[in-house]
């Protein structure tokens, strides 16, 4: 009776244990919650070559456009980031702030490019990659933002790139807190910072998405 006893305390206090240090489950309301575009990252950080693979690697798995599967990826750790980041821009609607700040430019790239020339089908297989990848960084525990703002000649120059490359996924921990909030569809859609550093990033209300 004692062995049970004790036996049946062990369970409770191992699945106590459990339910304390068990994780939200990662749903994809998660997932899209917490994909923020990161301007920002934490330098102490540095991505490991395995991150960027299994974030590459979701292109395996992803729709292509008449299943063409046209995409490259080059990853870009921190020994080649210094080749990156002159020809990068983030922030746009941010130009005072000369984004990103010192101290925090971010040490790991995905550069994506295109084995044909840039058209309608390859740019609905690039919007699919960038949120298959970005979301998959989440998963990781990692941060990205894709930047369309880049110099793709000297970056092509920079990384001997054999295909002209179309986006760059900057990816790495982010040092930064970001808000969504809500607009009406008459109402700005620029992001903005407060005095204490937080990014704001309006969204429309699912109202005005829907066409009634």
């Amino acid at each position: 009776m004692a062995d049970n006893y004790l036996g049946r305390k062990m369970e409770e206090y191992f699945a106590r244990s459990q339910s304390r240090t068990a994780r939200p489950a990662m749903t994809l309301d998660r997932l899209l919650s917490k994909n923020r575009s990161h301007r920002g990252y934490d330098a102490r950080f540095v991505v490991r070559s395995d991150q960027l693979r299994r974030i590459i690697g979701v292109n395996a798995r992803i729709p292509s456009a008449r299943n063409q599967q046209v995409l490259r990826f080059r990853p870009v750790l921190a020994d080649e980031a210094a080749a990156v980041l002159p020809h990068i821009r983030l922030g746009g609607a941010l130009p005072g702030l000369q984004l990103p700040l010192p101290g925090t430019e971010p040490n790991a790239f995905i550069v994506v490019c295109a084995t044909v020339e840039e058209s309608r089908y390859v740019d609905i297989d690039l919007g699919i990659s960038a949120q298959s990848m970005l979301l998959k960084a989440v998963e990781l525990g990692l941060n990205g933002i894709c930047i369309g703002a880049f110099d793709r000649d000297k970056v092509r120059q920079a990384l001997g790139l054999p295909f002209e490359p179309l986006l760059i996924l900057a990816i790495g921990r982010g040092a930064e807190k970001i808000e969504l909030t809500e607009i009406g569809a008459n109402e700005s859609h620029d992001y903005y910072r407060d005095e204490s550093g937080t990014h704001y990033v309006p969204k429309l209300r699912l109202e005005e998405l829907l066409i009634v």
